[in-house]
């Protein structure tokens, strides 16, 4: 028997929330019920962690928040306070899995609760917004999201089916024990691209040879916030940073920015750490007609990798203003990092003769990167594009100096 934490607004939600614990409870599992609800009081069914206790957590208080009557301020409170209390329970070890449901201000402080809990908790929210961009609710957690098809108000026809699947999908995982590993190797996590995907696989090789487990993550923005959160979660052992491209959408407006924070978390755990700039050639967009219109009117070089992907290539300026914040990364870092540049060309298309080739844009990453760097980190270079065997050797080696530094 496993024990799943509710949360939602039992107050305005009581008899959605009272048909999906009922079916919890039908399979044999335990419930433990969080209300984050501030308008009422909650009587449909026994509540363990009261809307005061979460408000509290929040910084705040029910009657406060009932007196000022702000719905953005109480959201904001409920959905830091559910994500206190749930972290703390969790921590206890109170529950096994967490499920909620509601529209995108419901979903908000759900899905809030479910992001401060660790990857491969059982997570599922049944929601209005379960489609298109769901980033804001999913975050870099491995939160599964049930679109509720109706809307969250009452128990109907459809609704009776959605509220009983997310039981059943919430009792499964909970039920469904992971196989455990035949070794405890350490971990390495990589990052990739489809114009880096030859350099990574070899260097996963090499070090999977030599007794790691590497974890490669794609770098489309959320794939780089996930893998810094699991290195934020203390779950990884060194990073392998080769494609470091999401910088160039954080400051070209692109599709795959991973935000500010990007390339800082190894750093505040002390991790060993190689640095490599892969596909800071190119921006990321949607189809061309996504493209901002102050690119299309100078002479920018676009690449239409898909007809759902334009790249667009990086200027100078904007590869000396990455190797600058590049340089302020890796100054912060408490542990042993080094730079590896490749001079033929960061990505496949960056190649020499290819149609991102520009040396003098590489050159200006390298020179602002050097220039902005602390002494004592290295910067190693080598005659050779990203995707050349040689480089994925040279990369290894260095990561596995790094590791032998730490």
């Amino acid at each position: 028997m496993a024990k799943i934490l509710m949360v939602g607004a039992f107050d305005t939600k009581g008899p959605e929330y009272a048909f999906l614990r009922e079916q919890i409870l039908a399979r044999g599992h335990e419930v433990l019920a969080m209300n984050t609800g501030v308008i009422g009081e909650a009587s449909a069914f026994p509540v363990d962690i009261g809307a005061d206790e979460v408000a509290t957590a929040g910084g705040s208080s029910l009657g406060v928040l009932r007196e000022v009557a702000d719905r953005g301020d109480a959201m904001k409170v409920m959905s830091e306070g559910a994500a206190v209390a749930a972290k703390r329970l969790h921590d206890e070890g109170a529950f096994d899995g967490i499920v909620g449901m509601g529209g995108s201000g419901g979903s908000s402080v759900v899905t809030a609760a479910m992001r401060a809990l660790p990857v491969g908790v059982p997570k599922v929210c049944v929601s209005t917004v379960a489609s298109g961009d769901t980033s804001a609710y999913v975050g870099a957690k491995d939160v599964t999201l049930i679109p509720s098809i109706v809307d969250v108000a009452g128990v109907n026809r459809i609704s009776r089916v959605i509220f009983t699947r997310a039981a059943g999908a919430v009792c499964g995982m909970v039920e469904a024990e992971p196989p455990a590993a035949d070794d405890d190797k350490p971990i390495i996590v990589a990052s990739m691209f489809g114009n880096t995907t030859e350099c990574v696989g070899t260097c996963v090789e090499h070090l999977s040879a030599k007794g790691y487990e590497v974890l490669v993550f794609h770098a489309t923005g959320a794939g780089g916030k996930t893998m810094e959160s699991l290195v934020d979660e203390g779950l990884v052992d060194a990073v392998l940073d080769i494609t470091t491209t999401e910088w160039a959408d954080e400051i070209c407006d692109g599709v795959f920015s991973a935000g500010p924070d990007r390339l800082g978390a190894a750093g505040r755990a002390g991790l060993p750490q190689l640095i490599v700039p892969g596909c800071v050639d190119m921006a990321n967009f949607g189809g061309m007609g996504t493209v901002p219109q102050r690119f299309k009117n100078g002479d920018r070089v676009f690449y239409e990798w898909n007809p759902a992907v334009t790249l667009m290539r990086t200027s100078a300026e904007e590869n000396a203003q990455m190797g600058k914040i590049f340089a302020e990364k890796a100054n912060q870092a408490m542990g042993p990092v080094a730079f590896l540049l490749p001079l033929k060309g960061v990505s496949i298309l960056d190649g020499d003769g290819e149609l991102f080739c520009d040396r003098i844009a590489d050159q200006a990453f390298f020179d602002a990167l050097k220039m902005n760097l602390n002494d004592g980190i290295a910067v190693y270079e080598i005659d050779h594009n990203i995707n050349d065997p040689e480089f994925s050797a040279r990369a290894t080696e260095l990561m596995l100096e790094l590791i032998d530094q730490k």
